[in-house]
């Protein structure tokens, strides 16, 4: 699969250099490289990539900027998904990017960058409207607010919500088996049990798993949490 991607990251240096890379690298088609949210969305409209690449921190005011425009590209051109870049686990940043929903958005720390094949795998993903969260960012989520855990995940035994925080970085089942040294029978037989504990047997497969991934977020202390 190719993923045709416009990428977005005011940093001169960094823009061209991540450009090179991308433009070497197999299942990416780079079609435009831009410095600021304005320049994004006009590319976006121009080109309707699969997936844009793009940093969080843009002019003019260097904080969400990258955020803001990842919301607005979702629901403008919801075939076109987003993932942003991060030089820190941001926990706020990665609870608003999420706070509607987890499908067709990743979020990367910086460092993942040279791991091109991880990155080539976010961008897929998202183009597919699945997830991409690094996994030092579920980490971070889980232990923001670790002493307020939400009483939906109480239920969950520790294999479970391992299970979980696989799932909360976009794996497949076959993926989570494979990370997580489990058969997929025995994946699938936890995720089964997630859904069921968190009241999510009457959705599609596909909503049961956004929607366990969201309250997963939610109990680690997302912004509509309880």
């Amino acid at each position: 699969m190719t993923v045709r991607v416009v990428f977005a990251d005011d940093n001169f240096l960094v823009r061209e250099g991540l450009a090179g890379l991308l433009n070497e690298t197999p299942g990416v088609d780079l079609v435009e490289t831009v410095a600021d949210p304005d320049a994004l969305l006009a590319a976006v409209a121009t080109h309707r990539p699969d997936a844009v690449l793009t940093d969080i921190r843009m002019p003019p005011t260097f904080t969400t900027e990258g955020i803001d425009a990842a919301k607005r590209i979702r629901v403008e051109y919801p075939d076109t998904g987003v993932v942003v870049l991060s030089q820190y686990v941001e926990e706020d940043y990665a609870f608003a990017l999420l706070s509607d929903g987890v499908a067709g958005l990743g979020y990367l720390l910086k460092e993942r960058v040279s791991q091109v094949d991880e990155l080539v795998r976010a961008l897929q993903d998202v183009a597919r409207g699945g997830s991409a969260l690094d996994p030092k960012v579920v980490e971070g989520l889980m232990n923001r607010k670790n002493q307020e855990t939400s009483s939906a995940l109480q239920g969950l035994t520790e294999r479970e919500l391992e299970v979980l925080q696989e799932l909360a970085t976009g794996r497949s089942n076959a993926s989570v088996a494979k990370t997580l040294f489990m058969s997929e029978r025995a994946v699938e037989k936890h995720v089964g049990s997630v859904f069921m504990k968190l009241g999510l047997v009457h959705e599609s497969d596909v909503n049961r798993r956004v929607m366990a991934v969201l309250a997963f977020l939610e109990a680690t202390g997302g912004p509509s949490a309880r």
